[in-house]
């Protein structure tokens, strides 16, 4: 197993990891009891995993019709060896995991996936590279996630590999490390693309 990532409570109890072989293995916890769901995903390996919001963007501040809140999304992005960056979505009708959309850009392996935790404006998608590059993800609150158009990038160059991205628990702020030991920080500007505001080095 490459990578492990626990979901957001509110769709129940979901344990993903990454492999290897290509697979992504999907334990939940129901009733006292574990299921298991095992499926491919990244033909050369998956390397990386991570869960979406509950809430979809602009959900909390939506208006809700008295008794019918939204079902709570189960959803996650994986990143693989095949260069790609697939979004997941569960189907209840199916039982299964569907494939919505693949996001491609990055032309080595994609080391790490992280979806911002915090449902803004838009939803954010951080992919880092073997190509020493970080793609940053957006889809705008009324888009469609399973349309691969939808998903603006903008790419952050480094001058090694990129091996984690990790975005604070609010959401805006970004964390990346490398193979040049040093740890960097991002925001999104006012202007729009993304600046560093601190860069630490061991």
């Amino acid at each position: 197993m490459n990578l492990l990532a626990w979901s957001p409570p509110e769709p129940g109890c979901h344990l993903a990891a990454a492999s290897s072989d290509g697979s992504v293995s999907v334990i939940t916890f129901h009733d006292n009891s574990f299921t298991h769901q095992l499926f491919p995903a990244h033909g050369l390996g998956a390397n990386a995993v991570s869960w979406s919001p509950s809430l979809a963007p602009g959900q909390l501040t939506s208006a809700q019709a008295p008794g019918q809140p939204s079902a709570p999304l189960r959803r996650f992005v994986t990143g693989g060896s095949d260069n790609n960056v697939k979004l997941w979505d569960y189907n209840a009708q199916t039982q299964s995991w569907d494939n919505m959309c693949v996001l491609g850009g990055h032309t080595d392996w994609v080391r790490d996936v992280a979806w911002s935790p915090t449902p803004l404006s838009k939803s954010y998608i951080a992919s880092a590279g073997q190509d020493r590059t970080v793609r940053i993800w957006t889809c705008g609150a009324a888009a469609d996630q399973a349309r691969a158009e939808n998903w603006a990038s903008v790419e952050l160059k480094f001058d090694a590999v990129v091996w984690r991205v990790s975005w604070s628990l609010s959401g805006n702020v970004l964390a990346v490390s490398g193979g040049d030991n040093r740890v960097s920080l991002w925001k999104e500007s006012l202007k729009g693309g993304w600046e560093c505001v601190k860069t630490i080095e061991e």
